[in-house]
């Protein structure tokens, strides 16, 4: 790890910890754990407590005066580091415009606000930190969400564990299982991640991340733990191609091998798959909001009904109240992260998060073969990308994941040798 951005004074050879450099990473870490919404579910509880409602907005705030601070630290190298975004660039700025043609746009000025405020939470991380570094502040904020989501179930299980749908299954700090197996799914890749990108810490990291797959196979989400096995493949890519040329060339075309193999397991034996994950066809009614979603897009391909203008509207004449209609029960988003951007911004926003994407995964692939950074991409676009076919997951306020992808997206074009702190 490189010991002077932390430090700021070296003695003898080793960092010495300023209270200054601390302030920065808590700063960090907060920004995560409130984004986290963990603490959320327990002010609201299973009965949908509404007396929080109105302090709940307030909560985020201390996420975005900290992700004020970190910028303007250093606004100069944060404008370097987001402007090798371009596409990203693109993406937010037809975000704000699609205020414009909004069917709430009411809705969406405020939600502008909190994406743009999530969104500088990624970009002042990439633009700060070193990639151990930022695995490290990344891993501080699982292994306490990891703490907290052992706890409560045993603490608190009216809170922590199912209790009507799927009895028994482990919830954390979130409002259903498969929210905890998805988060702590990511958590152990960024956890593994830190260990090793930091090998002198590395025994405080894997502890942890033993931890989230404890919470994963305690939250009974199939889903999840075959994430997490595709998290550990990705991760064991990384170290193998790392060794060397040799058995990186030999590696490279056996994951080219699995890869293709994996496509077609999907598309010609999708039966057992969907078997083996205890799923039906529909994947649990996904499918039906996905051609419900795609009537309304029908109706507005090009520009989409404004950024977050159909699932926050409860009007009874708006696209949401249609595809509740038509699917037969009322989603909070269309579960799908490419359907999510068409429906809300168009033809032109879809292709905005498409290019967005491809090329923060073209630069990780590059990353296995140049950069450690490798280490904390590859096994978390694994998940992520894989994820975003069930989930919304992009382009969301007050939402830690795309804090992450962000910071990942922009790390990716700002090398190491480029922050300055």
């Amino acid at each position: 790890m490189t010991q002077a951005t932390w430090s700021g004074v070296e003695v003898r050879g080793r960092p010495q910890v300023s209270l200054w450099s601390l302030t920065i990473f808590a700063a960090s870490v907060l920004i995560l754990l409130i984004f986290s919404e963990g603490w959320v579910f327990p002010l609201r509880g299973d009965a949908n407590n509404t007396a929080f409602d109105k302090l709940i907005p307030l909560g985020y705030l201390p996420a975005y005066a900290a992700a004020a601070f970190l910028f303007f630290l250093t606004p100069a190298s944060v404008f370097q580091a987001l402007i090798r975004q371009p596409f990203l660039i693109a993406l937010m700025l037809i975000v704000g415009v699609s205020y414009f043609w909004s069917t709430a746009p009411d809705i969406t000025a405020r939600r502008i606000v909190a994406v743009y405020a999530t969104t500088l939470g990624g970009v002042v991380m990439a633009a700060r930190y070193r990639w151990a570094e930022l695995a490290e502040v990344f891993a501080t904020a699982f292994a306490v969400l990891a703490v907290i989501s052992f706890v409560m179930p045993l603490a608190l299980p009216s809170i922590g564990v199912m209790h009507e749908l799927f009895p028994g299954a482990w919830r954390g700090v979130w409002a259903d299982k498969n929210a905890l197996g998805g988060i702590m799914t990511l958590g152990f890749c960024i956890l593994s991640a830190a260990a090793m990108l930091n090998p002198t810490r590395a025994m405080i990291w894997w502890p942890f991340a033993a931890l989230t797959v404890l919470l994963v196979i305690m939250s009974t989400s199939k889903t999840s733990l075959v994430s997490v096995i595709l998290g550990l493949g990705g991760l064991m890519f990384v170290a193998i191609v790392r060794r060397g040329p040799g058995i990186s060339v030999a590696a490279s075309w056996l994951a080219m091998l699995g890869l293709v193999m994996a496509l077609c397991v999907g598309l010609f034996a999708s039966d057992l798959v969907f078997k083996a994950l205890g799923k039906d066809a529909t994947l649990t009614g996904r499918t039906e909001i996905w051609t419900a979603a795609m009537h309304q897009i029908e109706k507005r391909p090009w520009t989409g009904y404004g950024y977050s203008a159909v699932y926050d509207d409860t009007s009874r004449w708006g696209p949401r109240a249609k595809i509740v209609k038509e699917a037969g029960w009322a989603p909070h988003h269309s579960h799908n992260t490419w359907i999510e951007q068409w429906l809300a911004l168009g033809v032109f926003g879809l292709a905005a998060w498409a290019l967005t994407f491809l090329q923060t995964v073209t630069l990780a692939i590059v990353s296995i073969y140049r950069d450690q950074g490798a280490y904390l991409a590859v096994p978390f676009l694994i998940v992520y990308g894989l994820t975003s076919l069930t989930e919304s997951m992009a382009v969301n306020y007050n939402d830690f994941r795309w804090v992450i992808f962000v910071a990942l997206a922009v790390k990716l074009c700002w090398p190491d040798r480029e922050v300055r702190t």
